[in-house]
């Protein structure tokens, strides 16, 4: 199942179980929550570290969908850009030349 299709899937059981389908600005904080609770996993070193992941990657998801993004595409354009950026080191992280 390519990532498209994921999405579509993950769009449909929110239509099916009554998950929030038409607010963005809530679907957004809830992808924050995720992404606090899997560095919350990884910060205690539970055992649920990948499952909180997998919330992040299906949240993400979901959220594409119903924005009408096919982050399918848009993963393999920015990989492509990414891969041609020129970077610096600055206090010992890189940016963007």
């Amino acid at each position: 199942m390519d990532l498209k299709q994921i999405q579509k899937r993950i769009f449909e059981n929110k239509l099916t179980k009554g998950f929030n389908i038409d607010n963005v600005e809530k679907e957004f904080c809830f992808l924050m929550g995720e992404v606090s609770e899997a560095f919350d996993a990884y910060n205690k070193k539970q055992g649920t570290l990948g499952s909180e992941l997998a919330d992040i990657a299906i949240y993400l998801l979901g959220l594409s969908e119903m924005l009408g993004i096919n982050l399918s595409e848009e993963i393999q354009k920015k990989i492509l850009v990414n891969e041609n950026r020129e970077y610096v080191k600055v206090h010992g992280a890189n940016v963007k030349k």
